[in-house]
């Protein structure tokens, strides 16, 4: 009978019974058809679409006969985004979208983090019932949301400004001065429950150790808030941020609604309505255009905010 020695072992260390399998072939194959279906739809969904208004930036479509005779499509290399670097309305509405978000995003953070701190005190009462209140705007159509704020903001029955009226001041939201504010309330009342939400489930994971030592060594509520808390949701805060300028940046239903009864309120008030106007005058490549040029800054505005806040440490 032949005999292993220490020696064998060291040199077959795959052989025994104990040895561990290496997988093969066939758990591979499960994981590809696992995500075949997600790879599919994400390539199908998203990707392409991409990939095709890429594409179609790089043409132009030219109408022969005072534009009454057919038209063909031809190269036009970065022509397309040079005309809509230079227009004026298109980069006006970068302005205005960018001027929003720099007031309008830290003030509905800012709401957020306190109604979720309020929300994690001791002394809070009837919690799911407030919780549910905050959330409640969000769970509200956006379509429907902006055309209740239309009547709210309109003039003639506007109770707010029946209310100012009353006091000797006369306030109209809609006017040329007042529809950006007017357009960020709006956008700070569908969304502050949201990210309310977001913060407040990141201080459930706070460990209660940490506050209850912090009690112990005499800090307040509001002390204890200011340096354990808000620190320990400082990842939320930044997903929220990035969630807050992606959505600033996509700003539509809001102002779609409101040029309905606000003359101020152009075509081309954001990007985006600028973007859908030139696809409803049938100038498809220019719209894929200004589609690739809103994507690129939305991609650099919150990718550049996420790596600026990991370079300073706020995740550490």
């Amino acid at each position: 009978m032949a005999t292993r020695t220490p020696g064998d072992a060291l040199a077959h260390p795959l052989a025994g019974s104990a040895a561990k399998r290496v997988p093969g072939r066939g758990h591979t194959r499960s994981a590809v058809l696992f995500l075949a279906p997600f790879g599919l739809l994400f390539t199908a969904m998203l990707l392409a679409p991409i990939g095709y208004a890429v594409y179609q930036s790089f043409f132009r479509t030219r109408r022969s006969g005072l534009g009454l005779g057919p038209s063909t499509t031809v190269f036009a290399g970065f022509d397309n985004y040079v005309t809509a670097l230079h227009d004026s309305r298109f980069m006006s509405s970068f302005l205005r979208v960018f001027t929003l978000g720099i007031v309008q995003v830290p003030v509905m953070l800012g709401l957020a983090l306190l109604l979720a701190l309020l929300l994690d005190s001791r002394g809070a009462v009837f919690k799911k019932f407030f919780r549910q209140i905050y959330f409640l705007p969000y769970a509200l159509p956006g379509v429907i949301a902006a055309i209740m704020w239309s009547f709210l903001y309109a003039p003639s029955v506007s109770p707010f400004t029946a209310a100012l009226r009353h006091i000797g001041l006369e306030v109209n939201f809609l006017s040329d001065d007042l529809v950006l504010a007017s357009i960020g309330n709006m956008m700070t009342w569908a969304w502050t429950g949201f990210n309310m939400l977001i913060i407040y489930s990141a201080l459930q994971a706070i460990p209660g150790e940490l506050t209850e030592a912090a009690v112990m060594d005499g800090c307040s509520g509001w002390r204890v808030a200011w340096h354990v808390k808000i620190p320990a949701v400082r990842p939320a805060l930044i997903l929220t941020t990035v969630f807050s300028i992606i959505g600033t940046a996509q700003l539509f239903n809001e102002p779609a609604v409101l040029s309905q009864v606000a003359p101020t309120v152009s075509p081309t008030y954001t990007p985006i309505l600028a973007t859908q106007q030139s696809a409803d005058i049938n100038n498809y490549n220019y719209a894929a255009t200004q589609s690739v040029i809103l994507a690129l800054l939305t991609f650099v505005l919150s990718f550049g905010f996420l790596k600026f806040t990991q370079r300073k440490g706020t995740f550490a």
